[in-house]
């Protein structure tokens, strides 16, 4: 098989994953077979097996249930977080982009200076000014990645407009706004879409590390950060705690990773076909 087939047969695979996890996630009640937050100390560290298929944890809370609905509250965070950066990237790259040269140069080193900042340091910063949980953590890993969109938009905002069709439909009195949503946007949205699919795999990363050091999701809500955490102390003793939160991070992270890859290709006009 040549590049191109292996690619394809990635990328499909991928996508079918990412689905199946969204139907895992919507579904999460109906496929879990047990409460993720409850516990029974009568059975901590059951190995996987018939009754609990991945075992079970230091409470005695069955880890196939936990994964699932950590699979929802990962989604959430990836779905959430990568739309507030696009949302807010958008508005500050054209902003700049169309501005004039005094507001693109202030912006932009507005967003320069945000990226100066190592993200999961920024990422600490952020919760912490607006508060410990979910919902403080997608809106810090929004802003924190707002930078990346916006100095996309606005790189592309500055090649579009001076391009033959923009300048023909500025000449012919085309209000701004219009001219933005009918030739800027839709040409730009390519690039956004790729850096979106990189964007909601490292938001994934980034819930789980916060989680991890207690300052994403809080218990007993289950996250997958959450349950990487309880297993430090019992890698030896019960492997399985840390082995399938891990494995489930890490498939996650490399199929979005894949489809960003293909789609960076696929989308781009420059790569032949």
């Amino acid at each position: 098989m040549n590049k191109g087939t292996i690619q394809n047969l990635f990328f499909k695979a991928a996508v079918l994953f990412v689905i199946l996890l969204g139907v895992t996630a919507l579904a999460a009640p109906l496929i879990a077979p047990y409460n993720p937050t409850a516990q029974d100390i009568s059975i901590r560290f059951t190995a996987p097996g018939l009754h609990h298929l991945l075992g079970t944890d230091n409470f005695g809370r069955d880890l196939f249930s936990r994964i699932i609905f950590g699979t929802k509250a990962a989604l959430i965070v990836g779905i959430v977080s990568t739309s507030i950066a696009v949302f807010l990237g958008m508005i500050i790259g054209l902003w700049a982009g169309l501005g004039s040269p005094l507001t693109d140069s202030v912006l932009m080193l507005l967003m320069d200076s945000l990226l100066s900042f190592p993200t999961i340091l920024l990422a600490i910063t952020v919760v912490s000014f607006f508060g410990y949980g979910l919902v403080q953590v997608m809106i810090a890993i929004g802003v924190i990645f707002s930078p990346v969109f916006a100095r996309i938009v606005r790189a592309e905002a500055l090649i579009i407009k001076t391009e033959s069709f923009v300048e023909a439909s500025r000449s012919l009195g085309t209000p701004v706004l219009k001219r933005i949503f009918i030739h800027i946007i839709p040409n730009l949205l390519a690039k956004v879409i790729v850096q979106g699919t990189i964007t909601f795999a490292l938001a994934i990363v980034i819930e789980a590390s916060l989680s991890y050091l207690g300052l994403g999701t809080q218990p007993p809500t289950p996250s997958w950060g959450l349950m990487l955490k309880d297993a430090k102390d019992y890698l030896i003793q019960a492997p399985w705690m840390a082995v399938y939160p891990g494995l489930a991070l890490a498939f996650t992270v490399f199929s979005f990773n894949i489809i960003g890859d293909v789609l960076s290709e696929k989308l781009n006009p420059r790569v032949l076909k």
